[in-house]
Order: structure tokens, then sequence, then C-alpha cells
């Protein structure tokens, strides 16, 4: 992680250090670097400055509004899923034909709203619902923006959750389907198309499934062409990995650097050999990669057990506040706020969630610990607080984010009387 490093024993996020965020505003406790934000946004704008582009932030990562609007700042559109995204983006101010409404499950009030507010186009991901949007858009008297999403079954060979681009994912029409429909697009009279947009999937390491997507789009791109449509832009998703291991080296006092798998620059080319010399603008929507690597959460140590040769490290955040390690077996480093040496200890670092798969860690080589003691799950950005929850009746933990020496609450923690709210 970018601006992460230990100073005389004391972890700093820019310049601020993280216990002290821990006793001010409590725990669990998500925190942001704004400078790394910027940072990651930068380098994936600049991996695209050769060809006519745009960067839409997919608002599932991290829906924070501070968050959102930083990025308008810096230029990005957004990916959005639900009404509520598109809420959250026109509500920052982001030029609604800088945002693209995708999913596969689209109610006809998210669909209308869309409509009304003029984005830039929807990506559709079945015949029916194309169907639909042309007989909404007829009764709004409005002409519907479509994007085909094609599944160019391309295999990430990652995680079967974050995999969408596979022959039988829920995600996206066949290369044959979509070539009828490009045929008969013309009996769609209230819809016009725009685009063409594919999604391989979350946590994309190497540039071999972007270069075979970019080879697919070329040729699909030309058949459109041939059929008469003029297409003003080809979204090519997101899905560039992040690095969440971030080796500790104690003795330099140095956290890992590299956020990203691969350079972004690498997808730019990749697109750019295949579709860059047709002149049509690319749509690229990273979510993980902008905010994974920019957030933490701090939590601190309740208790310490040990059960027939196990150890556990309980805190008090568990899979109400980052479900990641749960649900999909996600690896976050962990590392303590402050260095004090001595021995390490092997043990599963568990929340305190009446669940046997409430865990953060499991056999985690980490420094020895005690009550008291605040630790830092690294890389928590992204799907972090977004996959939060009231389980348990579990207040959501609060958000800072730091800049500089600066520190601003950018969400309140929750109150307990929230929860009794009918």
């Amino acid at each position: 992680m970018k601006f992460l490093s230990y100073r005389h024993n004391h972890l700093y996020f820019e310049e601020v250090a993280l216990h002290r965020l821990a006793n001010e505003f409590g725990t669990p406790l998500y925190v942001y670097s704004e400078a790394a934000l910027v940072d990651n946004f930068a380098r994936i704008e600049s991996a695209f400055t050769k060809m006519p582009h745009s960067i839409c932030y997919a608002l599932k990562a991290n829906s924070n509004p501070t968050i959102i609007r930083k990025l308008r700042d810096l230029g990005a559109g957004a990916d959005v899923v639900s009404v509520g995204e598109l809420n959250l983006a026109l509500k920052a101010d982001i030029d609604p034909q800088k945002i693209v409404f995708a999913g596969v499950g689209k109610r006809d009030d998210e669909i209308l709203a869309a409509l009304s507010k003029g984005i830039k186009g929807f990506n559709v991901e079945s015949e029916m619902e194309l169907q639909v949007i042309n007989q909404l858009a007829g009764d709004a008297g409005k002409s519907a923006p479509i994007s085909l999403r094609i599944n160019p079954d391309i295999d990430i060979h990652g995680h079967p959750y974050i995999s969408t681009g596979r022959h039988h994912d829920k995600f996206g029409i066949a290369l044959e389907t979509v070539r009828k429909i490009i045929g008969n697009f013309s009996t769609y009279s209230n819809c016009e198309l725009v685009g063409l947009h594919a999604h391989l999937g979350s946590q994309v390491a190497d540039i071999a499934p972007y270069a075979e997507l970019g080879q697919v789009m070329r040729k699909l791109i030309q058949e459109v062409q041939a059929a008469g449509h003029r297409l003003r832009y080809i979204d090519v998703g997101g899905g560039l990995g992040v690095d969440y291991s971030q080796p500790i080296d104690v003795a330099t006092d140095a956290l890992g650097r590299d956020d990203f798998a691969f350079d972004p620059s690498a997808i730019a080319e990749a697109i750019s050999e295949s579709i860059g010399s047709l002149g049509i603008e690319i749509v690229f929507e990273p979510g993980r990669a902008l905010i994974a690597n920019t957030g933490l959460l701090l939590t601190r140590v309740l208790y310490l057990k040990e059960t027939t040769g196990k150890k556990f490290v309980i805190v008090d955040s568990g899979m109400t506040e980052m479900i990641r390690p749960s649900l999909y077996s996600a690896f976050h480093a962990i590392v303590p706020t402050n260095l004090r040496g001595g021995t390490r200890i092997t043990a599963d670092v568990v929340g305190p969630i009446c669940e046997s798969g409430d865990f953060l860690a499991r056999d985690r080589e980490l420094p020895e610990v005690q009550r008291g003691d605040v630790l830092a799950v690294l890389s928590a950005g992204a799907y972090g607080f977004t996959l939060s929850s009231n389980y348990n009746a579990r207040p959501r933990p609060a958000e800072v984010l730091v800049s500089n020496e600066d520190v601003q609450v950018i969400r309140k923690r929750q109150s307990l009387e929230t929860l009794w709210q009918e």
C-alpha cells in the first residue's frame, strides 16, 4: 500500500499515526488515503491518454459520497448497477453523459429513472431486457442508448464468484445471440445501438484475457458497422487485479508498494492494438483497482484464546465489517499499528459474530499481540464498507479520510438508535 509506513515503530498512513485515529474515533474504523486515491486514478487515466476514453468508476466497490466526489473532481464518470448508485453519482454532480448503467436485473423504475436523466448508455444483458427497455422508452417518448454486453467466453481463471465472462456465467449475451440482435435491431425502434460492452470479471492477473477480448471486440465492431450502426464507444469493463499480499519488511520500516497486479498501460496497449485504429471512444470501468489499496480497517484486540493447541486473536471487527475473508476466502494482510518486537505466533484472527465462518485470517503468522492492541487489516478500501451489515445488531463503522496531516470524518459511526427505526 502506498503512503503506509512504520516510523519509530508506529504505523502511519500519509502523515497520520493510525493508533491515534483508533483512540480518537474508536474501532472498527475504515481509513482511506486521498493521496493513494489520486495516485491510482492518475496511473489508470494516463494509461489511456493516447486514445479517446472515459474512466467510469464502479461505485459498487466503495460508494462513500466523499470518495465519489473526489473521483469526479479527478474526471471520473460512473459505472452504476442500481438506482441507488445512480442517485449517488448524480448527487456527486457526475455528468449523466459519463454514467453507464450495468447489471442483469434492472427494474422498470430504475430504467425509467436512468432514461429521464439522459445517461450515456445501458449495458444490456439479455434480449428480454432490450425488449423491456424499448417498451419503456417508447411509453416515455425517449430513445434509449444501448450498449450490448457480450459474453466473450473468456476464462480469467480466478475465483468463480468474481469471474463474469465465461459462457455459463449469468452475465452478458452469447455472441451468436448478439449477432442476431444486431441483425434485427431495427425492430427496437425506441433504442439506439451506441456501444458494445464486456466485463471479464474481477482480479484479472495478467494481460492475456484483455488481448483476447480486444480481438473478439474488433471482429464484432466490424460486423456492427457493416450492419449500418455507428458506435459511439466500446466498454471493456474493469477487472484490473490488485495485490492483496502487501508484504511487510520490518527491518526497513516499509510496506509493499505495487498496488496493481500489472501495469494498467498494458490494458490500454492491448485494446489499442485491436481497436485503437477505429477511433472509437474506450470506456474503462475500474472499481477495486482504484480504491482497494487506498483503504484499511482498524480493529482492536479484545481477547487471546488457546484451545487444544489452536490460538485465536479475537478482535472487535468481523464479517459484519469485512465479509470478504468469509465470503471468498480472501486474503488481507494484517499488521499491528505499533511494533514492540518479541516472538511471533500463528493464530486465527476472528471476530465477535456468532458464526464459525466469522474470521479475518486463518493460521496467520503475526507478531505476538496483547489485549488492547490495534491491528490494521490492509487493502480494505474495496468491498469492505459496501458489503458491511447490521447482522447481530451491530452498527456500521465510521469512515475517515486522511490527506497529508488532515483527517476528515466522511461517514459517522452508525448509532444504536438507528437500529430501532421502523
